[in-house]
């Protein structure tokens, strides 16, 4: 089919990082819809001035096409590498692949599926993804359905299963004192550091199916002057699980023995296993997605081109080839899905 590689550009050429998506949202409000298609707005938490999700509907949706509309900052305006004959191949910009590709590649395979014919499918654009699913979980509340296809980058393959995630606040405390004298004062850097190697020496078990467990610490701040021993430290440490380690992390966090080291545990999404066709490869994830929060569906597939090794990255890009794979892949999937509805 020929696609309207304008419209992705156009698309590209919003900035919908994360709580900016309501420009995005009303441009696909006004391109997307088609034939007997139905548009409905929902608000996030019913707060006004906050970004909303899309759900387009050809007919009763059965089985539903689902991405994001958010993207990671700093924004990065499109630009686009062509073939010697002028084709394009190669389209760079943030979200080119996480995930405004997954949402041209959906609606393609959405306009290939009305033009067959088909109907009962929906195509859901969700607010917040990259901030903690908040456009997911506001849909909890509304109905599901069957089955939900969700676009991430997987290099076109179906994933089989997915890490979960685990989120902690951590804050350590000191005392303040010259940093020529250490044995007067007691460090939260220091203990900090002693955290840390504790959980880089413990020996997670190794899932067969997904792996090692890693973890990354994020939001770390001790504003002490280079020569005072810290009195107060913060940060968060934030897992990557298996299904043989979920339970374990959050026993480790929650039975740390020091006074001085306080931890909130922020939940996150278990490990989960997805729904596979035949004909398309298929592969383990260790990132998450909107997927897990989706719980008014009863079975989610989890497929989309692009890979993850550039999402997030400055140089984002998706190939052009592999958006046409993706929309054959999803126009597959819903035909095989639908047959066993």
């Amino acid at each position: 089919m020929n696609l309207d590689i304008d419209l992705f550009l156009r698309m590209l050429a919003i900035d919908s990082t994360s709580g900016k998506e309501a420009e995005l949202a009303a441009m696909l409000v006004r391109s997307l819809p088609f034939g007997d298609c139905r548009v409905r707005q929902i608000p996030a938490d019913s707060r006004p001035g906050q970004p909303v999700s899309l759900m387009l509907s050809w007919g009763e949706p059965k089985i539903v096409f689902c991405t994001h509309l958010d993207t990671v900052p700093p924004y990065i305006p499109p630009t686009v590498e062509f073939s010697s004959d002028g084709s394009p191949v190669r389209v760079f910009g943030r979200g080119a692949c996480d995930a405004k590709g997954q949402i041209f590649s959906m609606y393609n395979a959405c306009r290939c599926l009305a033009e067959k014919g088909e109907t009962d499918f929906g195509l859901l654009l969700l607010h917040g993804e990259e901030t903690g699913s908040f456009g997911a979980k506001d849909f909890r509340q509304e109905k599901g359905g069957e089955y939900v296809i969700v676009g991430e980058p997987t290099d076109n393959c179906m994933v089989t299963a997915s890490k979960g995630t685990k989120a902690f606040d951590v804050t350590v405390t000191g005392k303040s004192f010259h940093s020529g004298y250490p044995q007067y004062g007691d460090s939260a850097v220091s203990r900090f550091v002693d955290l840390v190697n504790m959980l880089r020496e413990t020996q997670f078990p190794v899932d067969p199916m997904l792996g090692d467990t890693t973890f990354n610490i994020g939001r770390l701040s001790s504003d002490n002057p280079q020569n005072i021993l810290s009195p107060l430290l913060t940060c968060r440490v934030y897992f990557r699980t298996t299904f043989a380690s979920d339970a374990m992390v959050c026993d480790l966090m929650s039975n740390i023995d020091d006074p001085h080291i306080m931890v909130k545990a922020l939940g996150g999404d278990t490990p989960s296993r997805y729904t596979t066709v035949e004909g398309i490869p298929k592969k383990t994830v260790a990132f998450g997605s909107d997927a897990p929060q989706l719980t008014n569906f009863a079975h989610k597939a989890l497929c989309g081109p692009g890979t993850i090794l550039v999402a997030h990255t400055p140089d984002e890009y998706i190939d052009v080839s592999d958006i046409r794979v993706a929309i054959d892949n999803y126009v597959r999937i819903f035909s095989i899905l639908k047959a066993g509805c």
